[in-house]
């Protein structure tokens, strides 16, 4: 199986590490629809497997609702794939740091999502947005607000 090089996705190897926050989704009318709190494993796995990326991740809303799911990101042309019981796609970085995925929803049929990820300086920070559409028309936003824990 492949050993990947040290150099491969940096920003995405920057957010190696435990991180914490809040995922609050709004309407198209930026009205809060939920909020819930999140634990974010993201590591990458020295197993000698096929798998680049691991992420484990943790939600917990106040009522009392926790729900745990992981993904694995694998590469292939240039970038990451993910296929998950929930949606399916990839993620690519640009020049200057920047995390950008393009996920199609297989809970939700029509609906897809772009995600944005930028880490601060320091790597303590980073926020995370996700631009929510069904059938062409944006409906909801996510903001994820983080901070590295570990």
């Amino acid at each position: 199986m492949p050993d990947y090089p040290a150099n491969m996705y940096p920003a995405t190897r920057a957010h190696k590490g435990v991180w914490e926050g809040t995922y609050t989704h709004i309407n198209v009318q930026a009205e809060v629809e939920d909020q819930h709190r999140t634990r974010v494993v993201c590591e990458f796995p020295d197993d000698g497997g096929e798998v680049f990326y691991r992420q484990h991740i943790h939600f917990a809303w106040e009522d009392g609702r926790v729900r745990d799911d992981l993904f694995e990101g694998i590469p292939r042309d240039g970038k990451l794939w993910y296929d998950t019981p929930t949606f399916h796609g990839f993620s690519w970085e640009t020049d200057d740091g920047l995390i950008l995925l393009n996920l199609q929803r297989k809970d939700e049929p029509g609906a897809n999502f772009f995600e944005i990820i930028a880490m601060g300086e320091g790597g303590k920070h980073r926020a995370r947005t996700w631009h929510w559409f069904r059938d062409g028309q944006l409906y909801r936003r996510t903001l994820c607000d983080e901070t590295r824990v570990e």
